[in-house]
């Protein structure tokens, strides 16, 4: 997709309230882009006509335009205001753009970008927005760096700081903030807001005439729409639907326009097409236009319901009786997909959704800096520390991103340039700047994920001779990697990520020689298993592949066997050893490597060890059978 900045000229855009401020008030207010909504006046129109001899007279800096930037693609624009907004292009509030750019292209999936978006709702809201330290600008830059790896131009993001560094400008500065804050968060007019990215508003499965499974150009028997009702005519596609549930289930209703009690049970069939999701294919076929279908399944009266499991004809009933027809789809989506027997199991840690261990604690970041030599003088080091000590003072919202592309480069360039010995304090740079999920999302986006897969490559190549400083810090870095749900899902899907990942956690798992890098290791270990174990919880498809999860374990087994020192180690180990085996298929690699190696009998070792963890080895216990 192409991305546009587009930028706004705010000088332009008026209120009939600017009327009420003095004339230096209103000179800031267009500075810095607080006028973002309203109607023309007189008065505004001829000093936006004067701003630039006003600003130098008042500001002694030259000011050609104020900037409000939003940022354009997929038919959509989005900006920040009253949270984060959308809209048609160029249908805002802030008029016409004075310029659209074209900043470059995303290869990143809709529902990534999407994700990364929901993401910094949480950093860009109502309450956040500040005309000078955390306004449209800095979201745009944001998201930028995100889908295309460089922020907006310069000076734009510097113009508020620009006004601030006056005397004039710090001193009206408490009254802009009180008299401008309804003003920059308007509403987008209803008929200005863009329908969801997805397809919605469908009836019985049928978008414009259509089926979805027609209009997204399905070919083959694989990735059918899921959670509604596949509404067809044709028996090819009857046919290509049935094969793609051969390994669950699926039900045809086979229906006409002529019969009333059929259409007594659509609402009921609809919400059991949402209700089985991805684990059943519900299929409807009217009869009155499907006509080599009712031969081919010699169909004699309507409503008539055929159920399939596991590609065989499970089940056939004829009758519009609401609670039959839920009875038996709920019987087959059982059989098909019956439940595992941990779920029967009362276990208060093993099911619930656990939160990633990170590794916040931000240390005396001069002391550090002053470590680096030379190198902590650059101007990557510099912003990177800024952002670090803003945010751990004021929170994330009052700490702009710095130019993350440039920070990458600097720690490329560290790992290629600096001894094992000194690299750990760019490193643990990072590591602090990694709680911001913003910063770790950055990485999901960047090609290859190079600057990670460095990093892992680094401490793996040097095995043992890793030092002590630079494991531990890489360790506590990869723990903060999984603030970003978006980057997590790729550390356990991409196999050489994940490889180096693995590699990462059972080489530290063994340093027998210190104990807070075997901590460290197991929380990582604890991270992934949590992570895949929320996809069981989601009854969705493990992220971590069956024997990326035998080599894990056996390492944590064979370090558990032999930890006799650390009990917030052994915590991480039985933690990370429970998640992965609850809900793993019962006749999997997994569950036969546990039964191999004894593992219920290595955990049952460690009662002794301390009272604090008796609750957790019962549960883990348990669903080691």
């Amino acid at each position: 997709m192409n991305v546009e900045l587009y930028v706004y000229d705010l000088s332009q855009v008026q209120r009939p309230e600017i009327a009420t401020l003095s004339i230096d008030s209103m000179l800031i207010v267009m500075v810095l882009g607080a006028c973002e909504t309203g109607t023309s006046t007189t008065l505004f129109g001829k000093l936006s006509a004067h701003l630039e001899q006003m600003s130098l007279s008042f500001l002694g800096t030259q000011i050609d335009a104020v900037y409000h930037t939003a940022l354009v693609f997929g038919g959509i624009e989005y900006f920040f205001g009253a949270g984060i907004q959308q809209t048609y292009p160029g249908a805002t509030h802030h008029g016409r753009p004075m310029e659209m750019i074209p900043l470059g292209k995303t290869d990143l999936p809709l529902d990534i970008i999407l994700e990364y978006l929901d993401s910094l709702k949480e950093i860009y809201t109502i309450e956040s927005y500040d005309l000078f330290a955390h306004n449209c600008n800095n979201f745009t830059n944001d998201f930028s760096m995100f889908l295309l790896g460089k922020g907006i131009p310069n000076y734009i993001t510097s113009l508020p700081q620009t006004v601030l560094n006056t005397p004039f400008g710090q001193m009206l500065k408490p009254q802009l903030d009180s008299a401008m804050q309804g003003m920059t968060q308007a509403p987008v007019a209803p008929a200005a807001i863009p329908s969801q990215q997805q397809p919605t508003g469908t009836f019985n499965g049928v978008l414009n005439g259509q089926s979805r499974m027609q209009s997204s150009q399905v070919n083959g028997v694989s990735g059918p729409p899921t959670g509604q009702v596949h509404q067809i005519t044709s028996l090819k596609t009857l046919d290509k639907l049935l094969a793609s549930a051969r390994n669950s289930c699926a039900v045809i209703f086979f229906t006409s326009a002529t019969c009333p009690p059929c259409k007594l049970v659509y609402p009921a069939y609809d919400e059991l097409a949402a209700e089985a999701g991805d684990k059943a294919v519900l299929i409807k076929v009217d009869l009155s236009e499907a006509y080599e279908i009712g031969s081919k399944y010699q169909v004699r009266a309507t409503p008539t319901f055929m159920s399939y499991l596991k590609g065989e004809k499970e089940n056939e009933w004829v009758g519009a009786s609401e609670g039959q027809l839920r009875g038996n789809v709920r019987m087959l989506l059982q059989m098909a997909h019956p439940p595992h027997p941990h779920t029967n199991l009362r276990l208060r840690t093993l099911q619930r959704r656990h939160k990633s261990v990170i590794y916040s604690k931000i240390p005396p970041l001069e002391k550090l800096v002053a470590k680096m030599g030379s190198q902590g003088s650059e101007p990557a080091v510099s912003a990177l520390k800024d952002f670090i000590c803003t945010r751990e003072a004021s929170g994330a919202s009052d700490a702009p991103l710095p130019s993350l592309p440039t920070v990458t480069a600097f720690v490329v360039q560290s790992i290629e340039t600096t001894s094992p010995d000194s690299l750990f304090p760019a490193i643990d740079l990072l590591r602090c700047a990694l709680v911001d999920q913003r910063v770790s999302g950055y990485f999901a986006s960047e090609n290859s994920n190079s600057t990670v897969s460095r990093i892992f490559t680094t401490t793996n190549v040097l095995g043992e001779e890793c030092p002590y400083s630079l494991r531990i810090v890489t360790l506590q870095l990869a723990c903060n990697l999984f603030t970003s749900p978006i980057l997590a899902t790729q550390l356990l899907q991409d196999g050489e990520l994940c490889w180096g990942l693995l590699q990462l956690v059972t080489s530290s798992l063994l340093d027998t020689a210190h104990p807070p890098v075997r901590v460290a290791a197991a929380s990582l270990a604890f991270n992934i298993a949590a992570f895949n174990h929320l996809r069981r919880l989601e009854e969705k498809e493990d992220l971590l592949r069956e024997s990326a999860q035998v080599e894990l374990i056996a390492s944590l087994l064979e370090t558990l066997t032999n930890e006799n020192e650390s009990k917030d180690c052994v915590r991480g180990l039985l933690s990370a050893i429970g998640l992965l085996v609850y809900g793993a298929p019962r006749q999997g690699e997994l569950i036969e490597l546990c039964n191999a190696l004894d593992a219920k009998g290595t955990v049952k070792g460690k009662k002794s060890f301390s009272d604090d963890l008796k609750d957790l080895i019962h549960e883990v216990e348990e669903v080691l059978g």
